[in-house]
């Protein structure tokens, strides 16, 4: 059985050996050493690191919080994921529907209080999901934000006792950009419309040139992060 000692030193090993790998090979690296124990997270706003991981492992679980508030884009390159492939799709929801939460909590609790509504919606349907992983893959890139600038491809996610992988962390805008079209990726048509980070509907806004890139996120708020990369 692992325990999350061995893991927390498995993460740290593969963080340095697997720096400067290529994204494929730390996949594969992933998929070899967990197994049906490894996931991919996506919030389809493209789905580079889906197919990067069904090439790798046909029929790969990859998780999708429904929040219940997403753009009806969202939710169509969702379906449109599940369907173009190999991949088991598993859709995850909060405890509470938004008529539910309101109830319980009061309406727009996004603008009230938007780190709760976070939590309820997208870090603890997330945090039960990964119960049952011992490993699970992010889209992070270190070039999206300040914040994540020092995301490591492999490091060790100590609130949930999970390795953490992010396969394309060193990845520029470019070349995501140069992947996409390559292989002719599935991407979310709100990334031409304005939205080069999307969230929740009520939380996101489109950006103007040169702004940065996340800023419509939670505009207008001190917040920049939902939670799940505590």
């Amino acid at each position: 059985m692992t325990t999350t000692v061995d893991l927390e030193q498995l993460a740290r090993w593969a963080g340095r050996e697997l720096e400067s790998a290529p994204a494929q090979e730390i996949v594969r690296w992933a998929v070899h050493t967990f197994g049906d124990r490894f996931a991919v997270a996506s919030s389809m706003q493209d789905a580079v690191l889906v197919q990067l991981a069904s090439k790798v492992a046909p029929g790969v679980d990859v998780l999708f919080l429904d929040t219940g508030y997403h753009f009806a884009e969202t939710l169509g390159t969702r379906d449109s994921v599940a369907a173009a492939y190999d991949v088991n799709l598993i859709t995850l929801t909060p405890q509470q529907t938004v008529a539910e939460q309101d109830s319980s909590h009061g309406p727009k609790l996004h603008d009230r209080d938007p780190g709760r509504c976070c939590r309820l919606r997208k870090v603890e349907p997330l945090d039960r999901a990964l119960a049952h992983y011992d490993a699970w893959a992010t889209g992070l890139r270190r070039t999206e934000a300040p914040t994540r600038a020092g995301t490591p491809v492999v490091s060790y996610d100590a609130k949930r006792g999970k390795v953490k992988i992010a396969p394309i962390a060193a990845w520029s805008d470019a070349d995501v950009e140069d992947y996409v079209a390559e292989h002719e990726i599935l991407v979310n048509p709100l990334l031409t419309a304005g939205y080069p980070s999307i969230g929740c509907a009520p939380c996101t806004r489109a950006v103007t040139a040169g702004q940065d890139l996340r800023s419509g996120r939670w505009a207008g708020s001190a917040k920049t992060e939902c939670g799940i990369h505590r």
